[in-house]
This record gives structure tokens, sequence and C-alpha cells, in this order.
């Protein structure tokens, strides 16, 4: 069993006690997290304002070359990385799981070093030059969710430490491990304090939202959670970015070809066994179409394994834990209990681990909380639809707007209802499709701010205007 240790101002620090952090595939314990206290919290916000001082100061040839040598050194570890995300998330290490993961973590580290803010000149005439300039605010607590830990925690600290800001990182209770040893990798290239962790159960959160010493919270989970950091903020005004909940709609029009989209509808909807917040939550198909769908749905799902992460054979691993397990197993029955009709799985078998088969329910509408409600797991509801704009009124009847797609043949067609989506991301014949070049952000209650790109560079700084 792995004991990991907190690192704060480059060092590792022990801690009294610890948790044990549980394998979903087997229930075996993997690991020990680190119990942080409030006063390790303090040491951490302590050792990060230190290291801001000198971070700040650093040309934007430094901190980028700083985060290249972070990417190299990722690159570097990048199967023990993906084999300790297997053990304590599940995600298998094939496919779309660990690996991918890992790899996308260096990509977004590399991409995301080459970005710059230079300044901004606004006028510069008779009347005299007036410059915008970009400055870094300080200590930025990034608290992250427990289905892409290593991924979501280089998409907060790498373009905070870039803008020069340092970093305390909180991840999920559940998923600790790996983003520890991330943090002990990125201070093997880092000055000491740059970027530090700190592990513990939920309170840790709260504190670290509400103390004085934390500038800005970079937040990705769920929306109750988000609401409770906005409100733990507003003491201290921080700047916030909250990327939260989802309950993404895709809607098949009329002319879209089941063969040629079921690939992209799967995976759109299953990635990651469903655990991702832009996965597609809710399928909107055609009458003209229903069957078919359904159909080439079926004959998909049927030939993917479910199984231990570790194996090279699996394609999709167990739900990460017993309360999201529970979400799902009692979205999907109430759904059948409302005659929902189960085209494959629904019925998880007993045994060890957390494994809940891929599930498509078909003949449901709103008024099933499978439907009305984030499932967050591997259960896709399909709605039957004669009439593109009750479907479109039924995608926008969410009060979340993370995400939509529109499948179909006819790209002028299906760009017009796209843009009838009240989201913050579209996609036209897939899903979720996301990319280091293009902000990605909610609507409504999934929250605000963007990630990726200048734009989600931008949100680690603060505005100076300069009046030459």
């Amino acid at each position: 069993m792995q004991r990991s240790s907190l690192v704060i101002g480059g060092r590792k620090v022990e801690t009294p006690s610890s948790l044990g952090v549980i394998n979903p595939s087997t229930g075996v314990v993997v690991g020990a997290m680190p119990l942080a206290t409030a006063r390790d919290l303090d040491s951490a916000i302590s050792a990060a304002t230190k290291a801001f001082a000198a971070w700040k100061q650093t040309s934007e040839t430094e901190r980028a070359d700083a985060c290249r040598a972070v990417a190299k050194t990722i690159e570097a570890h990048a199967e023990e990385l993906a084999r300790l995300l297997t053990l304590e998330q599940g995600k298998p290490l094939n496919g779309l799981g660990s690996r991918f993961e890992i790899g996308g973590a260096v990509a977004w580290t590399r991409f995301t070093s080459d970005l710059s803010l230079p300044v901004e000149v606004l006028q510069d005439g008779a009347e005299g030059r007036v410059e915008l300039h970009r400055k870094p605010i300080g200590v930025v607590g990034s608290i992250t969710p427990w289905n892409w830990p290593v991924m979501i925690a280089c998409w907060h600290i790498i373009p905070a430490i870039r803008a020069g800001n340092t970093v305390v990182i909180k991840p999920s209770p559940l998923t600790p491990l790996s983003t520890i040893r991330l943090v002990e990798l990125m201070n093997e290239t880092l000055p000491p304090g740059v970027v530090n962790v700190i592990t513990g159960e939920n309170e840790i959160g709260s504190l670290m939202s509400s103390h004085p010493g934390i500038a800005k919270v970079t937040f990705t989970g769920s929306t109750a959670t988000g609401r409770k950091i906005m409100q733990n903020a507003a003491g201290t005004l921080k700047r916030l970015t909250l990327e939260l909940g989802g309950n993404d709609a895709g809607i098949v029009l009329p002319d879209a070809d089941p063969q040629k989209i079921v690939e992209g509808l799967f995976w759109g909807a299953f990635i990651n066994g469903g655990q991702t917040c832009a996965a597609l939550k809710r399928l909107y198909v055609h009458d003209s179409l229903y069957d078919a769908v359904c159909d080439e749905l079926v004959k998909y799902a049927s030939q993917v394994v479910v199984g231990d992460g570790l194996s090279e054979k699996s394609t999709l691993g167990p739900v990460q834990n017993q309360r999201q397990f529970d979400i799902v197993s009692t979205f999907v029955n109430e759904a059948r209990d409302k005659g929902g009709r189960v085209l494959i799985g629904g019925n998880p078998a007993e045994g060890p681990g957390y494994f809940y088969p891929v599930t498509l329910v078909a003949d449901v509408d709103h008024g099933c909380r499978l439907v009305d409600e984030e499932q967050f797991g591997p259960a896709l509801p399909i709605v039957r639809y004669s009439d593109v704009d009750d479907a479109v009124a039924k995608a926008n009847a969410s009060s979340m707007g993370l995400g939509g797609s529109v499948w179909g043949t006819d790209l002028a067609e299906a760009k017009r209802v796209a843009g009838r989506i009240e989201a913050g991301s579209v996609w036209i014949n897939k899903h979720g499709a996301i990319q280091p070049n293009a902000p990605f952000g909610g609507v409504k209650q999934s929250g605000f701010g963007v990630e990726f790109g200048v734009e989600g560079l931008k949100e680690f700084t603060t505005v100076q205007t300069v009046f030459c």
C-alpha cells in the first residue's frame, strides 16, 4: 500500500493520520491519503505566498520554459502516473482511459506553455498612450474532482503558474494519490512553493475557499459544491472560476445516418463510464430514426468490455465510488418503474467493485430523474420526439448548460439548431470533444468563467490600465 505525503514549499510533509484510498474495481485499499489540518493549509498558503513574491517577477520566457519542463517530466513518468490513476479511479489503462488522460495532461501543458498575454495598446496618439497590462492574481486555490484528477489538475495548475501565480491544490479524497505524485514531479523542476498539495476531507476545501490568503479559487465539480464555494468566498471577494455539473443533451435530426453516428454517440455518452461533466447525458432522437438509432447503439454497446482497469482487455472500468453507483442504480430503476424500456444493461452483477453495465433506456421522457438530473454514470436515456422545436425546448429545459450536440447530414441545418441550444459548448456530429485552444465553460448553473486557450489564461490575471 502506498502512503503519500503532503507537498508544501517543495518538501514532503507527513501527517499524524491518514485515510485509505479504495480501488473501485476491487474494494481493496491501495494507498493512504494524508489528512491535512488547518495548520497544514496555513503552511501551504504561506509557502505559496512566499514563492509568489519571486515567481511573479520571472519573465514570460522563464515561466514558459518551466511549464515545458513540467510537461517533459510528466511524459517521462506517464506509465507510472497512468497505473496509479487506474488503481484509485478505476478507468482502464487503454483506450480512452488512464494513458489517454496522462497524454491529454501533457498535451494541455505543452500548449498552455506557449500561450502569452502581451501588453495591449488601447490608444496611442496625440491624446496619449493607454496600455492594458495583465498581472498575476496571487495564490490560487485549486479544488479538483475524482473523474479526471490528473488532467483537470493540469488544467488548473498550468495556466495559473504560466500567468505568474502560485498554487495550493486540493484533490478529491477519493483520488488523491495521482495528484500528489503529479505535484511531487512538478516540484522536481519548479521553485519550492510554486505548487503545493494539501489533501483531506471536504472541510479542507471549505477552509480554502474562505481563507484570506487565497486570492482565487478554481473549482471543477458539482453545482451544489460550487454554490458553497461561492458562499465561502464572498467574505474575501475571491475571484472564481467554476466548472460545474452538466446534463448535456444531444439531438439527432431526421436526416442523420444511424450507422455513421453511432460510435460518436456512444463515446460522447460513455467516455470514462459517463463520469464526465460534458458527457452526453440525454439523447433526443426523431421518431423516424428512433428504432434504428436504438438498435445501432445496442449493437455497439454489446461489444464493449467492462472490467478491471488494470486488464488490457477492459474498455470501460467501474463507477468510481459507492455513492455514484447508487445514484445510477436508483435513476435506472425509477425509469424502468415508470415504463422505460431497458435495451441493454440495467442489472449489475454481484461481486467486488462498483461495476455497473453499459445501460441504454428507451421510451422515457421528462419526469424521471434519469432524464431530468445528471446521472454521471454509464446509463443513457433515449427520448423520442417528432418536432425539432419541441426537442430544442426539452434540451433547454434544464437548469444546467455545459454542453450540447446536434447530429445530422445537413450541416447548415445542424448548425442552425445548435445555435439554439443553451450551452457553453455545442458540437455537431460529435460530443465533448474539447481542445486546448478553444475556451470551455458553462452557462446557467453549470458555472462561470472559462478554461483553455488565451481566454482561460486571462482568468488567472487581473487587469491594470496604464495611462502614459
